[in-house]
């Protein structure tokens, strides 16, 4: 009873950041399992289904809300599906601690990216331009997306995490988009490359059902939250927030970048 509670209580948390920052959630949920005894195999394959469960309850309820996007939401998901597949097969050349240190680098230059956007938004001029651009000298937005998408997903493969910390900021980058439509459209985006993972997982037999699920039910209930409150709270606290949990993630990783470099060299 006591460890259900537990799983339904990290969901619900998991369900939150999902709703607020765009993000599964995994990161969150896989150390727990963890500890609650369950191999590091499945408990990846089992975090897949309740990221799945967050990430459609959340962009249901977005879309319903009419802040969703689905056409944005399949351009960055679709291309994900396929480059993951590529970014697994390239992490196995590379010890462990390497792909660790680059990825928590990688989030340190996201946080950059989104600061970039900031001060150009508030600046006269954009700073990245020497001149006004024409409508034609814009980014295509549908090739924008493919790219971000694609990106995002071979990442995702190459470092073991999930594509909303890499879709926000490019989005917000790349597409000049404010922080919260980004948000949005990476949660939906989240729903089709989880249930590709899923299929995957499920095929491989590393789904527990039950602790799926428990933890997609307090994902649901937490995701309202996060989609609900998204729409109310300034820009600034967004990106406030999102830039506090990226940092959060590159600690998290120079960490285990640490701890696998001194265990090979036991």
């Amino acid at each position: 009873m006591a460890e259900s509670l537990v799983l339904i209580g990290v969901g619900i948390l998991a369900g939150i950041l999902a709703g607020f920052l765009g993000i599964g959630g995994g990161t969150i949920m896989v150390p727990v399992m963890v500890a609650l005894g369950l191999s590091a195999v499945k408990a990846v394959g089992t975090s897949t289904l309740a990221i799945l469960v967050i990430a459609l309850g959340g962009s249901v309820q977005n879309w319903r809300m009419g802040l969703l996007n689905l056409n944005n939401a399949l351009l960055l998901g679709l291309p994900a599906i396929v480059t993951a597949f590529l970014g697994t097969a390239l992490a196995a050349s590379f010890p462990e601690y390497v792909l660790l240190g680059v990825f928590g680098l990688f989030m340190l230059f996201n946080i950059y990216l989104i600061r970039v956007k900031q001060q150009a938004v508030s600046a006269a001029q954009p700073q990245w331009r020497s001149a006004p651009e024409s409508a034609s000298q814009a980014p295509n937005p549908i090739q924008s997306r493919l790219l971000i998408g694609g990106t995002a997903g071979f990442m995702a493969g190459l470092f073991g995490v999930g594509g909303g910390v890499i879709m926000v900021p490019l989005q917000i980058f790349l597409l000049q988009e404010d922080i919260k439509p980004a948000i949005q459209t990476s949660l939906g985006a989240i729903v089709v490359t989880a249930l590709s993972a899923l299929t995957w997982h499920t095929r491989a037999g590393t789904v527990e059902g039950w602790v799926g699920l428990l933890l997609g039910l307090g994902g649901l209930a937490g995701v309202q939250i996060g989609t609900r409150y998204l729409p109310r709270l300034p820009n600034q606290v967004v990106t406030l927030m999102f830039r506090g949990v990226l940092a959060l993630f590159s600690v998290f990783f120079f960490y285990k970048a640490w701890q696998s470099f001194v265990a090979l060299g036991r």
